[in-house]
């Protein structure tokens, strides 16, 4: 063949191949590029409540070298109420403040509700700190026995015998940070922390004095929590004072 005839046949052959591509293109279906479902975040009280692991730990259990205070356990009322006294501006947190500020009572009960199911282990008590054996003595009595010549009742007199709460509202003071129980202590004795009238621990608050806290919180912070950690379902006996945590 001679060679005008043999690219005139490569030319046909190209312009054939192109041609079948080009339909077979067109005809074939397409197929769909491979794509990741968007994630869907369930929507539980349990996922909505994610943030305050943050800060509380691991559902609201907090370890006992930090400053920020165990959630899951306490009193749900108790719980309702601190939430509401940072959206209300009774307790100062500025994080606090800002994840509260717009919920309503409804949610923050639910709030309140989901944490106060959760009983989860409590890490092991320190064995020791730096309070010396004077001071836990004085923290001791100051619990158990309160200080009739200042008007200052015992702790365990609204916080249980146990010292793990009184339902619905009263907290209990074992299993906490010192740092923390201290701090607070200190915002009563301070006038920088407040609750609904008749406010009784800030009544009780403004007869400690600095050594008073530290004693007390010294104490505190060594004792193990009992096997039963629930709150108690009534004080040991009548409530020393008027206090809005017992009325709810």
């Amino acid at each position: 063949m001679k060679l005008p005839s043999i690219l005139s046949a490569l030319r046909r052959l190209a312009a054939g191949t192109l041609a079948a591509a080009a339909v077979s293109a067109v005809a074939a279906p397409a197929v769909p590029a491979t794509t990741t479902p968007p994630m869907r975040v369930p929507d539980t009280i349990g996922q909505r409540v994610a943030a305050c692991i943050a800060c509380h730990g691991r559902e609201g259990a907090s370890s006992d070298g930090g400053y920020y205070p165990r959630l899951s356990g306490k009193p749900e009322g108790y719980l309702f109420n601190q939430l509401r006294s940072f959206r209300d501006g009774r307790r100062f947190n500025s994080d606090m403040t800002h994840m509260v500020r717009h919920l309503s009572d409804d949610y923050l009960h639910e709030i309140a509700a989901y944490f106060s199911a959760l009983d989860l282990p409590y890490p092991p008590a320190p064995a020791s700190n730096d309070a010396t054996p004077e001071m836990l003595a004085h923290g001791r009595e100051l619990v158990y026995q309160g200080d009739a010549a200042r008007g200052i009742p015992a702790c365990a007199q609204c916080h249980g015998l146990a010292l793990t709460g009184v339902a619905p509202a009263i907290p209990g003071l074992v299993g906490l940070p010192r740092l923390y129980l201290s701090s607070q202590l200190g915002a009563w004795l301070t006038d920088a922390r407040h609750a609904l009238p008749p406010d009784c621990m800030a009544t009780v608050g403004a007869k400690l004095s600095t050594a008073d806290v530290n004693a007390v919180t010294s104490w505190l912070a060594l004792q193990p929590v009992p096997a039963d950690s629930r709150p108690a379902s009534a004080p040991p006996g009548p409530w020393p004072m008027p206090c809005s945590a017992a009325m709810r």
